[in-house]
């Protein structure tokens, strides 16, 4: 396949279109890996520094995303991601067909702020544990989490989810085995530099801030968090139930 200018359509431009129709017409399925820069170049006749310009357009779009040391990835349809009085990462990427995955990126000890205090039901001053953390479907990076529980109450939870992985199971190593949310927030923002890198995401793109707070049966607080959702892969869904 050779390309020309003379259609007035700049070359990188045609390349970049070429492999949107293979992504149409699923010759490049969501999820997996294009054929690298030079197979690309071979197959449309020009050179890598046009592949990597229409690679560069097609990432912008949000239609691929490139792995730092492995390739470019066709970028999987948005999460629908509901947001309700249950709402578990896990069961949502597993019922769309995904693998979820979360890995402990940093625990520490903190110190409750006069807002995080009244938020968990605790004195100002009180000692805390947080939990940095970046949940996956699959491949893709869904979002990176800030988790703030009292050190009274979970002693040792950063050890714990490490060794889980999972907000769900680690309140359920602590016996607590149902827990909902009891108020949500949803902001818009741009990634910071830590963001954007963790979430694979090029500097300047947005990102959904989601503060959450889930209490147990008796509707005392178990966990406050902050969510940074790269915005260009998921859809929240507000339901009423």
């Amino acid at each position: 396949m050779s390309m020309q200018e003379s259609s007035g359509v700049a070359l990188w431009r045609q390349v970049a279109d070429g492999i949107e129709r293979g992504i149409a017409d699923g010759r490049f399925p969501a999820g997996e890996k294009l054929p690298g820069e030079m197979e690309i170049a071979e197959t449309y006749r020009v050179n890598r520094h046009t592949v990597r310009r229409a690679i560069a357009a097609l990432a912008e779009r949000g239609l691929v995303r490139a792995e730092r040391g492995s390739g470019t990835y066709v970028e999987a349809q948005r999460l629908a991601y509901p947001l309700r009085s249950r709402t578990r990462f896990s069961e949502i990427v597993g019922a769309g067909g995904h693998e979820p995955r979360g890995q402990l990126i940093e625990a520490g000890d903190d110190i409750a702020t006069r807002e995080l205090a009244q938020v968990l039901g605790l004195k100002t001053g009180a000692p805390l544990i947080r939990i940095e953390a970046l949940r996956l479907a699959d491949r893709t990076p869904i979002c990176v989490s800030t988790t703030w529980l009292s050190a009274e109450r979970f002693p040792d939870a950063g050890s714990v989810f490490a060794n889980l992985r999972s907000m769900t199971k680690l309140l359920a190593h602590y016996g607590i085995r149902d827990y909902r949310r009891s108020t949500t927030r949803i902001t818009a923002a741009i990634a910071d530099a830590s963001d954007a890198a963790r979430l694979d995401l090029a500097l300047g793109r947005p990102v959904l801030v989601v503060d959450a707070t889930d209490v147990d049966p008796a509707d005392k607080p178990l966990v406050t968090k902050r969510s940074r959702f790269a915005a260009e892969r998921v859809e929240f869904l507000v339901e009423n139930s």
